[in-house]
């Protein structure tokens, strides 16, 4: 399995596709909605090609909590450690 930080990295490469903005402008702790402008459909576009990467499926409960990358990390790294 992929080192943590280099799941990151590639999770904020993602993002940052998604986003339309430079992966050096991407700070952890952005808030996705308030900061980045990440709609409903955004969201759900990075929930799901995280889970197509990863072969992960984040639980529905868990999506509402994914507010910025820092969140996306835990998500990501506490569903491939099960």
């Amino acid at each position: 399995m992929a080192k943590p930080e280099q799941i990151k990295k590639e999770i904020k490469k993602a993002v940052s596709e998604i986003v339309e903005m430079p992966e050096s402008e991407l700070r952890d702790d952005a808030s996705f909605a308030d900061e980045l402008g990440v709609d409903s459909m955004m969201a759900l576009e990075i929930v799901a090609s995280i889970e197509k990467k990863y072969k992960v499926t984040i639980p529905e409960e868990e999506i509402p909590n994914i507010r910025s990358l820092e969140n996306v990390y835990e998500v990501v790294l506490k569903s491939l450690n099960k």
